[in-house]
This record gives structure tokens, C-alpha cells and sequence, in this order.
């Protein structure tokens, strides 16, 4: 009897160590998601409340904008957070998001209309949250090559996007990348990023739109590229 108590004893110290463990780890990342968070708000001068929020739950898609336009909350899912290798990756996640929830604030009815806009998609609006994004990130001090990095990692390429209500992965980094060319290109002799896998796997399946983007820079063209 003495020993069946002594096991189960240790067994609940074992556990409680673990949930500690587990609640201080929890804490640790919520930390840092709301330093990230608090500073792309604070250096954009974002006078909009907005709540990061982190959950140890797996959402099945990693992508998750879903309270940023009805509760103006960001939640960061355990199965996306575990994609975010650095801050600067943290930051575009954050940006991007912040971009969407922004939004939300403008326009009649406290924003509802344009929320409802955003949330049935438009791939105008796409574009122009990803640059916004790449705007706040460079304003806070991150590097905007990571939302290169973030959205090539975590968005997957559908075959065609006549259909849809959104642009083809390889075209959102295509105008991502041709933005920060033309407004931030001090960014894109960052060693740091010529070395990331990730960056480095974008460079190598971009190569026909950056040609493109070349050849647009090298005419001087004012006309959208038609990326691929």
C-alpha cells in the first residue's frame, strides 16, 4: 500500500512539474507575441485597439484571420507559431494581420461594411494589405524579406486563380518582392536573408516573375506586371 502511494505521489509531482512547465512555456510565447505585437502597433502609430492572443490549440489551416475583423483579436495558433523561426517572421505574421484588422475600423456602421468586403475577398485588397504589411515592418525595424519568408512557407500554390477570390501564392510574393525593390530594395542585400533556406527556395521559383520585374525596371514601364 505504502508503495502504490509513493508512485502515485511521484506520478501527480510529475504531472504538476509538467503543467508548470507547459503554463510557463505558454506564458513565455504569449510574451513575445505581444512585445512583437505592441511594437508594429506602437512605431506605425496604430491608434486602433487590437488583441494577440496565443492558444497551444492546431488549427487545420494555418491561416487564421478569423476574429481579426469581427473582435479585432489575432490569434496566433500553436501549428502557425511553430512556422516562426525568428521575430522578423513573427512580425510579418503579426503585420499581415494587423493589416486585415486595421481595416476593420474603417468605413460606415464602425467598419462593418469593409469588414464584410474583406472577409468575402478581393485580391486588390490582398495586395495592397501584404504591402501595408511590408510598410509596418519596416517602421518597427523587421526585415520585410520575412514575409517573403513567412507567406512561402505557410501558403500553399493552388493551379489557377481565375476562380478565386485570391491570388495565386507565387503572385502575392511576386508583387511583395517588386514593392520592396522599388521602395525598400537596402533590404535585399540582407545577409541574413541570402542565406535563409526559405528565402533562398523563393528566389529559385521566382526566377521567370523577377525577370519580368526586370524587364519592367529596365523600360521603366509604369503598367502592372503580369505575374505568374
Amino acid at each position: 500500500m505504502k508503495k502504490f502511494l509513493l508512485i502515485s505521489f511521484l506520478l501527480l509531482c510529475a504531472n504538476f512539474a509538467y503543467a508548470t512547465n507547459v503554463l510557463e512555456e505558454q506564458n513565455l510565447i504569449q510574451t513575445r507575441i505581444d512585445k512583437v505585437g505592441t511594437d508594429l502597433l506602437n512605431y506605425n502609430k496604430i491608434p486602433k485597439r487590437i488583441v494577440f492572443t496565443y492558444t497551444p490549440q492546431t488549427k487545420k489551416s494555418l491561416l487564421s484571420t478569423d476574429k481579426a475583423l469581427t473582435k479585432r483579436q489575432i490569434i496566433v495558433y500553436d501549428g502557425l507559431y511553430q512556422h516562426l523561426q525568428t521575430d522578423d517572421e513573427l512580425a510579418a505574421m503579426l503585420a499581415r494581420e494587423i493589416s486585415t484588422a486595421v481595416k476593420s475600423y474603417s468605413g460606415v456602421w464602425g467598419g462593418t461594411l469593409d469588414s464584410v468586403q474583406v472577409a468575402l475577398g478581393s485580391k486588390k485588397f490582398e495586395v495592397v494589405a501584404d504591402k501595408r504589411a511590408v510598410d509596418y515592418m519596416v517602421n518597427a525595424g523587421y526585415s520585410p524579406l520575412a514575409l517573403i519568408v513567412f507567406i512561402n512557407k505557410t501558403y500553399p500554390q493552388k493551379r489557377f486563380d481565375r476562380f478565386s477570390r485570391h491570388n495565386l501564392t507565387s503572385k502575392r510574393l511576386a508583387k511583395i518582392y517588386e514593392y520592396i525593390t522599388y521602395k525598400y530594395p537596402q533590404y535585399l542585400t540582407d545577409e541574413k536573408y541570402l542565406n535563409n533556406e526559405y528565402y533562398q527556395n523563393f528566389l529559385l521559383n521566382s526566377v521567370e516573375n523577377r525577370k519580368l520585374l526586370e524587364e519592367k525596371i529596365r523600360t521603366k514601364s509604369t503598367k502592372d506586371v503580369d505575374y505568374e
